[in-house]
């Protein structure tokens, strides 16, 4: 039965949005495997190609942002991956270790350390990303502008709601103040 068969055996037509309050388990399972696929896929290409390297999702996850905020110190970095100390120190010496990221003592405070890509973690970075913005891109084109919005509402719906501004600031563009 559809969701709008649903409603409409309920005695009622769904009124906009609302046939989403009546999702069974069954529909709840799917869409969280298809998010399980869509995340294989999403990281598949970045997969092989840091596989090549000899590292990991969370070496790329440390490239991203590193890339993304060029300074970014290590207890922002901690804070935004959510990581310890300690395991983000293993894939931060191996990063520095291959030349891909440069530790610099921090202007204001020489305890911070202050974390630059270098030009072979820059062409890394782009490589990995622009294998995730092409089918990201793709993929939102095909859906159409709605349902990229529809799509980001929920997964800005799924994270913690302290997390959701700091995640909005961290994701607007350089230069705008969040």
């Amino acid at each position: 039965m559809t969701l709008q068969a649903h409603g409409a055996a309920r005695g009622r037509a769904p009124r906009s949005g609302e046939e989403l309050l009546f999702l069974t388990d069954d529909q709840l399972r799917q869409g969280i495997e298809l998010m399980f696929f869509a995340y294989q896929a999403f990281t598949s290409d970045a997969d092989r190609i840091l596989e090549g390297q000899g590292l990991g999702r969370a070496h790329h996850r440390a490239l991203h942002f590193i890339g993304r905020c060029p300074g970014l110190t290590v207890a922002q970095l901690i804070d935004i991956l959510g990581v310890t100390k300690q395991s983000l120190n293993r894939v931060l010496r191996q990063l520095v270790d291959r030349d891909l990221v440069e530790s610099r003592v921090g202007a204001t405070d020489r305890r911070q350390r202050n974390l630059f890509l270098t030009p072979a973690g820059i062409a890394l970075e782009r490589q990995l990303s622009e294998a995730q913005r092409e089918r990201v891109r793709r993929a939102w084109r095909d859906a159409g502008s709605e349902a990229v919005a529809g799509f980001r509402r929920v997964l800005e719906g799924m994270m913690d709601p302290d997390k959701r501004a700091r995640v909005r600031a961290l994701m607007a563009p350089p230069g705008t103040g969040g």
